[in-house]
C-alpha cells in the first residue's frame, strides 16, 4: 500500500499553464507525485500573461468580451487538466480533480455564485473539475446548493476555524442532498499567517513560523468534526518565502490523514528531494487553543488577523482577474 493510501493524503500541484499541462504535468501524474491540481485568478492572470501559448486562441476570440475570452482560455485548460487526471479520478474518486473559481467579484453574490459555477461546471463537462467558491456569508450559500446539485466544490480563502466550520457544514448539507457521488475540499491557507504576524513576533519574543501550522491545525479540526468522508481538509498558500525554513515545510509539517496540501511546483519537487514520506505529528486541538490564548495574552486576534488576510485575499483576486481582463482585449 503506498504511503497517500495509507493515510489518505494527497499533494495536488497549484499551477496551471498551457505548455506545463502538454509536457511537465502528465510526467508528474504518471510519477504519481500530484494526485490533482488547482488554480485561481492570480494563477491564470500570471500564466496568461507570461506565455505564448495563449496568443493565437486570444486572436481567434477578439469578437467577445474580455470575460469570455477569459473563460474560453481557462476552460480548455481545465478541461485538458481534466482529461489528463480522469483516469487517476476512476482509480480513486477522493483525487484525480481540476479546480476553477468563480468570478472573484461574485463574493457576495450567492445567485450569481450559483449560476457562474452551474454553467463553468457543465461547460468543463468533466467529473473531476470543482468550482471554487470563497468563503464569504453568499459563498456558503452556493457551497450548500452546488454541492447538492451534485456539483464538487472547492471552498477557498479559509483563514479561521470558524470560516472552516461553516464551510464544512455548508458543504455536509449539501453532499447530503446530492444523488450524486459529490466531493469537497475546505481550503485553509497557511504561510499567509507567518508573513503576516512574524515581525510582531519577533518584537515580543515569540516563536515564529507557527502560526500559519497551529492555525491551520485548527482549522483541520474543524472540519474533520463533520465526519464526511466525502469532504477534505486542503491545506493551501504552502510557498515559503525567504530562507528561514525548507522550501518544503508546510508540506512536511501538514501531513494529516484524510487531508490535501496543494503547492507550488518548486515546493513540491524540494518536498519530493527530501523524501520524508512520514505522517506529522498532529498537533492537538488542546495544544492549538492553549496557543491561541498566548497571542491573545500578547495582544494578538488571530480571528481578526484571518478577517484581515480573507478581505486582502478576496481583493487581491479581484485586482488579478481585473488586469488579466485588460490583457485579453488587443
Amino acid at each position: 500500500m503506498t504511503f497517500k493510501k495509507r493515510i489518505n493524503f494527497s499533494i495536488w500541484c497549484d499551477f496551471i499553464e498551457r505548455d506545463f499541462l502538454e509536457n511537465e504535468f502528465g510526467t508528474l501524474i504518471e510519477s504519481k507525485t500530484i494526485h490533482g491540481a488547482t488554480s485561481n485568478p492570480a494563477i491564470f492572470e500570471q500564466s496568461i500573461s507570461s506565455s505564448d501559448a495563449y496568443a493565437q486562441q486570444i486572436a481567434m476570440l477578439q469578437a467577445n468580451d474580455e470575460k469570455k475570452i477569459y473563460e474560453e482560455l481557462a476552460i480548455t485548460d481545465i478541461k485538458r487538466a481534466a482529461t489528463l487526471l480522469h483516469p487517476l479520478h476512476e482509480n480513486d474518486t477522493d483525487d484525480g480533480f481540476i479546480s476553477i473559481e468563480v468570478d472573484p467579484t461574485l463574493c457576495d453574490d450567492a445567485m450569481g455564485t450559483i449560476e457562474e459555477g452551474t454553467r463553468l461546471f457543465a461547460s468543463c463537462a468533466s467529473p473531476n473539475v470543482m468550482i471554487k467558491i470563497p468563503a464569504t456569508e453568499a459563498g456558503y450559500v452556493a457551497m450548500e446548493n452546488l454541492t447538492a446539485m451534485g456539483i464538487n466544490v472547492n471552498a477557498t480563502l479559509i483563514f479561521t476555524p470558524l470560516q472552516a466550520s461553516l464551510c464544512a457544514q455548508a458543504l455536509d448539507r449539501g453532499i447530503n442532498k446530492s444523488k450524486k457521488e459529490t466531493k469537497a475540499v475546505v481550503s485553509v491557507f497557511v504561510s499567509r499567517f507567518d508573513r503576516e504576524l512574524d515581525l510582531t513576533l519577533k518584537i515580543k519574543k515569540l516563536e515564529t513560523m507557527q502560526a500559519g501550522i497551529i492555525n491551520a491545525t485548527k482549522c483541520y479540526y474543524e472540519v474533520e468534526k463533520i465526519e464526511n468522508s466525502n469532504i477534505r481538509t486542503l491545506f493551501a498558500s504552502t510557498g515559503v518565502k525567504g530562507e528561514e525554513v525548507n522550501p518544503s515545510y508546510y508540506i512536511e509539517k501538514l501531513i494529516y490523514p484524510h487531508s490535501v496540501n496543494t503547492a507550488p511546483l518548486v515546493t513540491i519537487k524540494e518536498y519530493i528531494k527530501q523524501n520524508a514520506f512520514q505522517k506529522s505529528d498532529l498537533i492537538s486541538e488542546e495544544k492549538c487553543d492553549a496557543y491561541f490564548a498566548e497571542l491573545e495574552s500578547n495582544d494578538i486576534d488571530l480571528s481578526k488577523v484571518g478577517e484581515k488576510l480573507l478581505n486582502e485575499g478576496l481583493e487581491s483576486f479581484k485586482v488579478s482577474f481585473a488586469q488579466m481582463l485588460k490583457k485579453l482585449k488587443k
